[in-house]
């Protein structure tokens, strides 16, 4: 500890001398405000991240796994939301559980945290309710294992940082409109204007607005995006951003819960693709609202104070229709249905202030971040459950056809009022022990608190974690480096137990190593990694308590193992791609294979490539592949039964063209193949995938 203080306060006046000893350099320093900018190339790679350190470290120079989706991948294969997108990132799972949640997650263990510019926002129930469009994001950093550092609490899975667009300092247009299978119109502008003639002072407005159809029976939703934000350079060595991000997820004929996959007997249930348990009535209604900004301050030297603020407001206004239960394959009876109406609102304030820079010690140059953070939870939830009472007997027939009456919703409850805080103080040195060698040695401290309760269930604890990182990188040539690190994992969980009151926290520890390479300058990454990551007392879903009507879970250990292989960026001059396969075996301490919904391989390729004779001409494809799951489970009359989804592949097509360099067409064919298959199995119900579609776009571009 009294060497990590002397190496912080010679760290700090290192910055004070640098600052003071040439302020006309403080003053031609480039801001660093969020990272680097990918919109204005063509690349499928970035050469800085900072979701893992704070640092602009290079990918190769960061001892863990980290992947990026830019601007212009974003485009190329419209991933107009963040499903879509995700969908495409090696290593990573996009589970829809629902029409309108979604679960995430990577080397086997959910993912529980997004993070905007940096700053991380986690889920209210470990799930993202609603989908959010990616017109605001200029790119996104995806960095796997346990990202203890910077996150209030560890998850050995990956933490998802999405990299805002911010003003240009020179004007900056551009728009489309699209229209596709199932009637999908999407329109989108996104303007950017200096306000003097030196750019210091700039705004940015950004606009989506989507409405569609969908292949599910009596599923449609209508999203609206809107986003602005300014920012100043009071200095030439100070900037500040303050901005503005909404948007409305309204759907109907939406789903809670999905299909029962077996009969009473344990036999599966042969299902059109379109089959939905969702009447027309059914609704989610979220609303996101954020406030945001952010002070940078260079100090010189390669020096850098950032104090950043996030205020999130949800909204959610829901009627839902849920089946528990398994009917019978002769009379179609056997559900037990629930209809309820949910009104709830989620309020977040995330702050976060760091120091950032470079020293001298002992005559090499270091690096140092130190920083603390806190974040603010309110959450609560009114019920209108009377209607469950309503609910006439149901065959399955009349379920799949939306015959289920809608009730009238009243007498909305309090049912759910909690109150999360956590603090947590981080720092991080990089040490040049060599020109080759970096060791990399840092910490955080998290107290994490929780009163308040939920359906009846106390929801409080008071925990606090001491979690160390260690890393390390070695250049054995001027193209290829090899890396380790190691993390601990604390996380406190609100999952509910046999006795309806939350699991104890989450313990475990994360080790990774590997080698990294890159080229053209950083504008070609590629990475081997294996992995091990072991978690005790997970939440794991065992089963659904009507009487309660709540989830059930138990604590289980679990331990996955993989190796991961990825590359990125620039392979030729006219050919762009990111792919990579993982292979992972996650197994309890007997050595039994746990989490079986998760795939133990998934591949992933996205590539675009320009013949040379014809630059306006862009022709892609991209292939998204996961191995067999399955799921055990038990009927409600008793009867043991597994479900599987067998392994598939999902083929994508793109192709685009320039008719002026103003103006693009392009054509998206996503499942060439037509492929059906179920979603997800994480829990005992489910439903399909999307069948195949096309999408037209015209964009213009200033």
């Amino acid at each position: 500890m009294t060497a990590t203080l002397a190496i912080f306060a010679a760290a700090a006046a290192a910055a004070s001398s640098a600052a003071a000893e040439d302020p006309e350099a403080r003053r031609n320093e480039t801001i660093v405000v969020t990272g680097e900018r990918t919109e204005a190339n063509q690349d499928y790679s970035t050469k800085e991240q900072t979701t893992a350190t704070r640092l602009p470290l290079s990918r190769r120079e960061t001892p863990q796994s980290v992947s990026v989706v830019t601007r212009a991948q974003i485009e190329d294969f419209q991933l107009n939301d963040v499903n879509a997108l995700l969908a495409t990132v090696p290593g990573v799972n996009v589970q829809a559980v629902e029409t309108d949640r979604i679960y995430y997650s990577a080397r086997g263990f959910d993912i529980q945290t997004f993070q905007i510019d940096g700053l991380g926002l986690p889920f209210a129930f470990g799930v993202q309710t609603g989908s959010l469009d990616t017109a605001i994001f200029d790119h996104v950093e995806v960095l796997k294992g346990a990202p203890g550092l910077l996150s209030p609490t560890g998850n050995p899975s990956a933490v998802i940082n999405f990299v805002r667009k911010r003003p240009t300092t020179d004007l900056h247009a551009n728009a489309s409109a699209q229209y596709g299978s199932f009637d999908n119109v999407r329109l989108d502008g996104d303007v950017s204007v200096p306000l003097n003639a030196s750019g210091s002072l700039r705004v940015r407005g950004v606009g989506a607005f989507l409405d569609t159809d969908s292949y599910l029976d009596r599923y449609h939703l209508r999203r609206w995006t809107g986003y602005g934000v300014v920012e100043a350079d009071l200095t030439p060595s100070t900037t500040v951003s303050v901005g503005y991000a909404y948007q409305s997820h309204k759907t109907r004929g939406s789903m809670w819960g999905a299909l029962p996959l077996t009969y009473d007997d344990g036999t599966r249930i042969d299902y059109k693709r379109s089959a939905s348990e969702g009447p027309d009535w059914a609704h989610w209604n979220v609303t996101s609202r954020q406030i945001f900004g952010d002070v940078t301050q260079q100090l010189g030297g390669d020096w850098i104070v950032k104090i950043s603020a996030i205020r999130n407001a949800n909204s959610e206004y829901d009627n839902l229709f849920y089946v528990a239960g398994n009917p019978n394959r002769t009379t179609g009876l056997g559900f037990f249905p629930y209809i309820f109406g949910y009104k709830s609102q989620t309020r977040d304030l995330t702050l976060d202030g760091y120091v950032a820079g470079k020293f001298k010690l002992l005559g090499r140059e270091h690096e140092v971040t130190f920083g603390f953070n806190r974040g603010a939870q309110y959450y609560n939830q009114y019920e209108s459950g009377d209607a469950a009472l309503e609910v006439p007997d149901l065959t399955l027939t009349d379920i799949l056809a939306g015959h289920v009456p809608k009730p009238t919703f009243t007498d909305y409850s309090l049912q759910l009022n909690t109150h999360r805080r956590r603090e947590s103080v981080y720092g991080l040195v990089r040490l040049s022990l060599a020109d080759p060698l970096k060791l990399l040695l840092g910490a955080n401290y998290t107290h994490a608190e929780s009163d308040g309760y939920s359906y009846g269930a106390p929801e409080a604890f008071s925990q606090s974690k001491f979690l160390p990182f260690v890393g390390g990188t070695y250049d054995f040539t001027a193209n290829l480096t090899t890396y380790v690190s190691y993390a601990k994992i604390f996380r406190p969980q609100t999952e509910l137990g046999a006795d309806h009151l939350p699991l104890t926290p989450v313990l475990g520890d994360n080790l990774e190593a590997g080698i990294k390479g890159e080229w053209f300058g950083g504008r070609l990454n590629a990475s081997a990694a294996i992995w091990q990551a072991h978690q005790k007392n997970l939440a794991e879903y065992v089963g659904f308590d009507p009487d309660t009507f709540s989830s059930i879970y138990e604590g289980i250990d679990a331990r996955s193992q993989g190796i991961e292989f990825e590359i990125a960026g620039q392979l030729t001059k006219d050919l762009q791609l990111t792919g990579g396969y993982t292979i992972l075996r996650i197994r309890d301490p007997q050595g039994n294979p746990v989490r079986t919904y998760e795939p133990r391989q998934t591949a992933r390729l996205n590539l675009t490539w320009s013949p040379p004779a014809l630059d306006a001409l862009k022709l892609g494809a991209a292939i998204q592949y996961q191995s067999r799951v399955y799921r055990d489970t038990t009927t409600s009359t008793g009867v043991d039964a597994r479900v599987t989804q067998g392994g598939y592949a999902l083929f994508d097509l793109m192709g685009s063209y320039d008719l002026t360099r103003h103006v693009r067409l392009s054509l998206n064919l996503r499942n060439v193949g037509n492929v059906k298959y179920l979603t997800t199995l994480h829990e005992d119900q489910a439903f399909f995938g999307a069948p195949r579609s096309v999408l037209g776009t015209i964009g213009w571009k200033y």
